[in-house]
């Protein structure tokens, strides 16, 4: 079950071409999406051997740096726990793709921000969030960013100021049979602060696996999910 979740988070990583080829004509190429097959609309595995160890799997969201030479995931060997999580990275340089080397040890879920320059992660749990820094041609130490009473899984920020997590539902969210839930999060000098996104965006279960479009034009989200949390998107 879990593993359909790793395969659709990595294909909604290279599902972006719009978005992302109007940063650079790499996108255009043959050698983009570590020279994959480039999306369509027909759902395919992503890389299949190429990204994880044996006796490992990709887990959670992946992430390709703007002008698309990097990519970014998390190999881990447990569904229950990070601890032997690596935060993995892939390169194109001098015309071919390198092998993945390890940028952070028991990392996950990476996402860049708005203007590439940070890198987001979590480590273990769901409520914490860790940043790294773009030093030239390598990341700074990870360094906690958020560590909050409340969930921010799978954040991720847009153009606007305005960050999505999955979150702990609200109570209507709870009447409706949700364990968690879609929401917007706000950060003031004063402040952090959840808010559902409510109903019919939360659905009963567990709402936590989300993508939203750099300028909020669209989301992509699970849906539909199973006590053993099958979904669709």
């Amino acid at each position: 079950m879990n593993v359909k979740r790793a395969v659709y988070l990595v294909g909604i990583a290279t599902s972006l071409s719009p978005l992302l080829r109007s940063q650079s004509d790499f996108w255009n190429s043959p050698d983009a999406y570590l020279g994959q097959p480039h999306p369509s609309d027909t759902p395919q595995i992503f890389a299949p051997g190429l990204l994880a160890d044996t006796g490992t799997f990709i887990m959670g969201r992946v992430a390709f740096s703007h002008d698309g030479k990097q990519f970014y995931c998390a190999q881990n060997d447990s569904w229950e726990s990070g601890a032997h999580a690596q935060l993995k990275m892939m390169q194109y340089a001098d015309g071919h793709w390198g092998k993945p080397v390890i940028v952070a040890e028991q990392f996950l879920s990476p996402t860049f921000s708005i203007d590439g320059q940070t890198l987001y992660m979590r480590k273990g749990g769901m409520r914490n969030v860790w940043q790294s820094h773009e030093k030239g041609d390598a990341w700074s130490a990870p360094a906690p960013f958020l560590d909050v009473p409340f969930g921010v899984y799978d954040f991720m920020p847009t153009n606007s100021g305005n960050d999505y997590v999955g979150s702990e539902p609200d109570a209507d969210d709870v009447k409706n049979g949700a364990t968690y839930a879609f929401s917007v999060l706000t950060m003031t000098d004063h402040a952090i602060r959840v808010k559902s996104l409510g109903q019919p965006l939360n659905e009963p279960g567990f709402n936590g696996e989300l993508y939203v479009a750099p300028d909020e034009s669209y989301m992509i989200v699970s849906a539909k999910e199973t006590k053993t949390y099958e979904s669709e998107l």
